[in-house]
């Protein structure tokens, strides 16, 4: 039998906490947040990446990412150029300083990530890898099986309020 919606929610909202916890224990000690990880991280492959991908990646929304771009760019690790294929876009690049530092607190993340002794193999660390990105992608697209009642922030907060 399946299990419940609200159970494998409760499951996944257990799991992601604990393991922001454990990596915010981390990066706390370079005085970096979770957020400007993930954007660090996404920056990492050198390709140069627009505002939506960056809010995509840190699961921000637009003002917060842009505060905390312009943070990072007033710490010199990262800076603004305007997309050459799209003048109309700026993509946000790592800076030699912002490699170093995504370079030790990935470092610093994955010594201690390794420290955990879990209980998964590599075999089913994969399948899990595997699975929860199945998962993700049916819930972002669930196809042809009606409907999409998947609904954004945005539409949400207008509930209720007097227009």
């Amino acid at each position: 039998m399946p299990r419940r919606p609200q159970e494998l929610l409760y499951l996944l909202t257990r799991t992601e906490r604990l393991a922001v916890r454990r990596v915010r224990s981390v990066l706390d000690e370079f005085d970096c947040t979770v957020e400007a990880w993930r954007v660090l991280d996404l920056l990492s492959d050198g390709q140069g990446h627009n505002m939506t991908a960056l809010a995509d990646h840190a699961f921000l929304p637009a003002p917060s990412l842009t505060k905390l771009v312009d943070q990072l760019v007033d710490q010199n690790l990262l800076f603004r150029r305007v997309d050459p294929a799209d003048r109309r876009r700026v993509l946000a690049h790592l800076t030699p300083r912002g490699k170093r530092r995504w370079q030790l607190l990935a470092r610093e993340v994955r010594a201690d990530w390794g420290e955990l002794e879990t209980p998964l193999t590599d075999e089913e660390t994969r399948r899990l890898d595997e699975l929860l990105d199945r998962l993700a992608g049916t819930l972002e697209d669930p196809g042809t099986r009606g409907p999409r009642r998947v609904t954004t922030g945005g539409q949400e907060r207008g509930v209720g309020r007097a227009r």
